[in-house]
């Protein structure tokens, strides 16, 4: 079968990258079977069309709105072109509306990929009376409407966790094909430890991801904030670039933690190597679809302080695993860190059966490239015809 996925990652035309190097083990598993996997993607300026062994990339230059638009007639050519058999598309939203109308008047089938828990109420929400108001994007709300048409005529849908499959089958019930659930693939081989930069902490806390609204970074701080004068040398490493670091900054200050704050900025494959020089990890995430720098960071030997997202609950069990909290609790936040920082045999206990529960669950997706190969195939060959 020959295979077509529908992206947003320019990291896909960078030889090298833990992106490429992860198309590249789907395509070897899709050649098993005599096929090949097509890539049309969002690329930078300059990307050329290339092929690697199984894998061909097809890049879209432009900007975002440009590319959706020219989108589902370049890959509806591709389909017909390559006698592409499955199209996935890495979202429901923009991108899964895309695959649909390319697969209009071919015999191609329509698979999507959900990453994201778009159906948790904080997508659209933007805060609660315990802590400060998030901006939520407008195109969320858009978002659900179009994964509300496009969900339904799939053919196959995978999605990345346990948490992501109930919810979409407790809102669309029986509209909906059964969604397979495999999860994001993470090595086991963690890096050598990467020192911080130099400082004056006596215990340092770890974040680390896209400086987005749906992080809620402000919510750690405000949580720092809260057992500064209790811990007043305990400090924040912020690793890791985007949108709200101008806004993150000023919160700083305003709350006299600048000297309690680093923000190391984009460190790409160091992330995880510094971990391993942290005392602990903290996440406020609003909503995940899984939790990669969770398992990074439970590898890692960090005890975890989380919020009940993604793969907690599944994998990362709250009070056996992780402190975890709900979704903007400062005040209960700040607690989980205060018990952390003063109790040793606790971060050990917690470091330990993290570890212990992510290496058995990581286990189950040893061979991810072939399961996802197989998955394909499965909803190819179950004939699941539908009226585009």
């Amino acid at each position: 079968m020959n295979v077509l996925f529908i992206s947003n990652d320019p990291g896909i035309f960078v030889r090298g990258s833990a992106t490429r190097e992860r198309m590249r083990a789907y395509a070897d598993a899709i050649s098993v079977s005599g096929g090949t996997l097509h890539i049309m993607s969002r690329a930078a300026r300059g990307a050329v069309e290339e092929i690697d062994g199984p894998l061909v990339l097809h890049p879209l230059e432009g900007g975002a709105l440009s590319t959706l638009m020219r989108l589902p007639k370049l890959a509806h050519e591709l389909i017909l072109r390559e006698e592409i058999a499955i199209v996935s598309a890495q979202d429901p939203f923009e991108y899964g509306w895309c695959a649909k109308k390319a697969v209009q008047g071919t015999s191609a089938k329509l698979h999507i990929q959900v990453h994201t828990d778009f159906l948790s109420p904080w997508f659209i929400r933007s805060g609660v009376f315990r802590s400060m108001k998030i901006h939520a994007p407008f195109l969320n709300g858009l978002r659900l409407k179009i994964a509300r048409k496009v969900l339904p005529r799939a053919d196959g849908i995978r999605v990345v966790s346990e948490r992501i499959r109930t919810s979409l089958l407790s809102v669309y019930k029986n509209e909906i094909h059964e969604p397979s659930v495999l999860p994001i693939s993470v090595g086991r081989n963690v890096p050598s430890a990467v020192p911080l930069p130099l400082h004056d902490f006596s215990f340092a806390f770890m974040t680390s991801g896209r400086l987005e609204p749906e992080k809620r970074i402000e919510d750690i701080l405000m949580s720092l904030g809260k057992i500064s004068f209790t811990y007043p040398s305990v400090g924040l490493v912020i690793v890791g670039e985007g949108s709200e670091r101008a806004k993150l900054e000023k919160l700083t200050a305003k709350l006299n933690l600048t000297s309690r704050v680093l923000f190391m900025g984009e460190q790409g494959k160091d992330a995880w190597g510094l971990m391993r020089s942290a005392h602990a990890y903290i996440q406020a995430s609003a909503y995940e679809g899984y939790g990669r720098t969770l398992v990074e960071a439970a590898l890692a030997r960090l005890p975890i302080i989380t919020t009940d997202v993604g793969i907690v609950g599944e994998v990362l069990k709250g009070y056996e695993h992780v402190l975890s909290t709900p979704p903007g609790d400062t005040a209960n936040m700040a607690a989980h860190m205060h018990a952390i920082i003063g109790d040793h045999q606790l971060r050990r206990t917690l470091s330990m059966n993290a570890e212990q529960a992510v290496l058995e669950h990581l286990a189950k997706y040893e061979d991810l490239p072939r399961l996802i190969a197989e998955d394909l195939a499965r909803v190819l060959s179950q004939g699941a015809d539908k009226a585009y």
